[in-house]
């Protein structure tokens, strides 16, 4: 085989079995700004119009409550490139909007979760055992 065709076939052993939207945006390379510190009025339109003059956004995500539907005061902006990223966070880490200074990094990628009702497991997929013993007093 030509050595030439090896990055290739691995880029395409990448995506397989992926759904077409991620193997999309993974080739769009596109990059996640935490935007943090915001008033909890201020809405996706607002941070879409903001976030704009820093160059081209592929998506706006207000981080609300589950339970009652109200802002956790951060978002997530999605820029369609890095230099765009690198842009926003230059604008806008410290801005002002509504009073509230804004903390704008890059996104870390998110951490996976414990399964339901808090139980963990470990690596093996054994269950960790209860802390604290079982004595009867």
């Amino acid at each position: 085989m030509h050595n030439a065709a090896r990055p290739i076939l691995g880029l395409a052993a990448f995506f397989i079995g992926q759904p077409i939207w991620l193997r999309l945006r993974r080739l769009n390379m596109e990059v996640k700004l935490y935007v943090g510190n915001l008033s909890y009025e201020t809405s996706e339109d607002e941070l879409r119009a903001l976030f704009g003059q820093a160059g081209a956004i592929a998506s706006v995500a207000i981080i609300k409550d589950r339970d009652t539907g109200r802002s956790k005061g951060f978002a997530f902006v999605e820029m369609t490139t890095q230099s765009d990223a690198q842009k926003a966070i230059g604008m806008y880490n410290g801005y002002k909007v509504k009073e509230r200074e804004l903390t704008v990094n890059l996104a870390r990628p998110r951490e996976e979760r414990s399964g339901f009702g808090g139980s963990s497991f470990n690596r093996s997929g054994a269950k960790h055992k209860p802390r604290g013993g079982n004595r009867n007093y």
